[in-house]
């Protein structure tokens, strides 16, 4: 069996560094690994607009700052089929039939919907798209009959339900469909990367964000604002490493390399960590240095990002070309199913052929 992954973003603004080290730069891994038949990257416009309805301009206008970040991290077109899920027509129809397979209570029990709509006020008006965002979920994987499906643990049961649907669809069609194992991440600190207020997940909704994009003064105005510890108020003072924003971004992102090269009087992290804890280590530069390394991560990023920038007819025709090529994997898939379904009807000779001598025997 092909190995094949799924994966992708809702186009709701800029992606940041929280996408990077959470998905992108795994991405990336994967892609160039050689393991993978086939990499599915999806810009998930419609299941963006299941919470955005009434501004559909906010997702048309960041389908291209997600491409733009996509190609500046390095997914790579020739490896990767990059595409636009609004684009595929037949991930509409496929989310239609699997709605047959799975109750309102179901749906009601899966942790991941009940956080998303307690997060966005949706108690008492859900809308239906929303509401039903892993059934649309379970279509796109299985569109493309994906094996994999690299997600964070929050995720998990959404990807889940993917897999009893497939279960049901196959106990009840007839084996069809692939059942997509789950990948995490092995870094949870990068799945869980806090955001530069120290107070939630790294939210572009809520504007603790460090993006991909920014330029180097906006970076280091946000690493020097970066929560810390509010009881470390002098060098001399013992710190807490805790819920210490700057050093969960250091678990995050530091190498013993990183030492060498900026702050060699310790030898890695735990050293770091230990001198602040007893004090005699300020903030300053600790941030310093984590400003240095991010640096060195999104300074190539933002310099791919410029040259792509000069040719945005480029990056909307390799979108295109992805979509026409995710098409027309997502269309065998859908005629398979509507096989299994029985309701293939103009394909289906022998159903053709036995109406014919049924209708001549009256």
């Amino acid at each position: 069996m092909a190995k094949i992954i799924l994966t992708g973003d809702r186009p709701t603004g800029r992606l940041h560094i929280g996408h990077y080290v959470g998905s992108l730069r795994e991405r990336v891994q994967l892609q160039n690994s050689g393991v993978y038949d086939k990499v599915f990257i999806m810009i998930a416009d419609a299941q963006a607009l299941t919470d955005n309805a009434d501004n559909p301009e906010k997702i048309r206008q960041n389908i291209i700052e997600v491409a733009l970040d996509y190609l500046a991290c390095g997914l790579d077109p020739k490896k990767s089929v990059i595409f636009i899920q609004s684009q595929i027509p037949q991930l509409c129809e496929l989310s239609f039939y699997y709605m047959n397979l799975v109750t309102v209570s179901r749906l009601q029990r899966n942790p991941t919907v009940k956080a998303e709509i307690q997060a966005r006020n949706f108690e008492t008006s859900i809308p239906v798209g929303f509401f039903t965002y892993p059934i649309s979920q379970a279509a796109d994987i299985t569109a493309f009959q994906a094996t994999t499906v690299p997600v964070g643990e929050d995720q998990m049961p959404m990807l889940e339900q993917t897999r009893e649907i497939v279960r049901k669809f196959n106990t009840t069609y007839g084996e069809t469909l692939t059942e997509p194992e789950i990948l995490l991440s092995g870094n949870e600190t990068c799945q869980r990367l806090p955001g530069t207020d120290g107070k939630a997940k790294m939210s572009k909704s809520i504007g603790n964000c460090i993006y991909l994009s920014e330029t180097a003064d906006e970076i280091k105005k946000k690493v020097m604002n970066m929560y810390t510890d509010p009881d470390h108020i002098r060098v001399a003072d013992p710190g807490k490493i805790e819920g210490n924003t700057v050093f969960t971004y250091l678990d995050a992102f530091c190498t013993d390399d990183h030492f060498k090269r900026y702050l060699p009087d310790y030898n890695n992290l735990d050293e770091l960590k230990a001198h602040y804890q007893r004090g005699g280590l300020g903030d300053v530069k600790v941030k310093k240095f984590l400003y240095a390394i991010l640096m060195e991560y999104l300074e190539p990023i933002k310099k791919r990002r410029t040259e792509f920038e000069k040719d945005i007819p480029a990056v909307y025709k390799m979108l295109q070309e992805g979509s026409v090529k995710a098409e027309a994997v997502a269309a065998e898939t859908l005629a398979a199913v509507k096989k299994a379904m029985r309701i293939n009807y103009f394909d289906d000779t022998e159903l053709i052929k036995g109406q014919i001598k049924r209708f001549q025997k009256k």
